[in-house]
Formats: C-alpha cells, sequence, structure tokens
C-alpha cells in the first residue's frame, strides 16, 4: 500500500473529528442507555417520525438492516410502547408502524439530554468562537450531505 503524504491540517481535522465524534457518540449512547432504549431503537424511531408509518421493509431498506431483524426490533419498540403496528385501511396486508407518544416523548427526551451536553461542552466559547465552530461544522455537513 502506497503512503500518502496529507497536509497537517487534515490530518489534525481527522484525529479531532474521530475523537469528538467518539465522545459524543460514546455519551449518546449512555442518554440512550439511562432512558432504556438501543441506538437501533432510536434511529428507528427518527426514521418513523420523519417519514411517517412506514412498513417493515421500508424501515428495513432504510436501516440497511435484514427484514427479521427489523421485526424483532419493532417486537421490543411496541413491549416498550414506542410503536404500534396498524393494519392499513384500503389494504390489510399492508402494517404500517407508527409512532406513539411514549415514543415521540423518548426522541424528545433524547434531544434534550444531548443539546444540554453539547451546550455544557461550549459553554465557555463566545459568541464569535460558536460562530466560527458553527460555519465550520455547516461548511463540512453541506459537503458530506
Amino acid at each position: 500500500m502506497q503512503k500518502i503524504m496529507y497536509d497537517s491540517t487534515i490530518v489534525k481535522i481527522e484525529e479531532e473529528l474521530r475523537c469528538v465524534c467518539t465522545k459524543i457518540k460514546r455519551e449518546g449512547r449512555n442518554i440512550l442507555s439511562d432512558l432504556g432504549i438501543t441506538p437501533p431503537q432510536f434511529e428507528a424511531l427518527q426514521y418513523l417520525i420523519k417519514c411517517s408509518d412506514l412498513t417493515i421493509s421500508e424501515l428495513s431498506k432504510k436501516m440497511h438492516l435484514a427484514c427479521s431483524t427489523i421485526t424483532d426490533l419493532v417486537n421490543r419498540m411496541e413491549k416498550k410502547l414506542l410503536v404500534k403496528r396498524i393494519k392499513g385501511t384500503k389494504d390489510r396486508r399492508i402494517i404500517k408502524i407508527v409512532v406513539l407518544e411514549r415514543g415521540y416523548e423518548t426522541i424528545e427526551e433524547v434531544l434534550i439530554m444531548r443539546r444540554n451536553y453539547l451546550s455544557i461542552l461550549l459553554n465557555d466559547l463566545d459568541d464569535e468562537q460558536r460562530m466560527v465552530l458553527t460555519d465550520g461544522i455547516s461548511l463540512l455537513y453541506n459537503k458530506v450531505v
């Protein structure tokens, strides 16, 4: 394998971004654990809220997981009263997964806790530093999305 020499800023950005992502991901998992849901359940709730009433196969495609895995995931989420399966009105064979009130509340609680964590991390930044950070992250986000 040929070794490629990168600009030192690229190396620094990659290393620090990797570290930041790892720490934020770890804190996010702690928050989910405290609320009694798993990362896949959180991801599924986000898709179901964003895309509204998906079927098992549609959610399976979005999450890049097998239908059987999604079925087990939805079963566990139903037991926690996060979601409910609803038969279609036009075609009763079609079953949609609907987010229940507790599912919406759980997502909101997770987001509040994650934003609180981020707020604590950035608390000592002044307005200009926050704007520079926001602009930099937005630039990277727009390249990725």
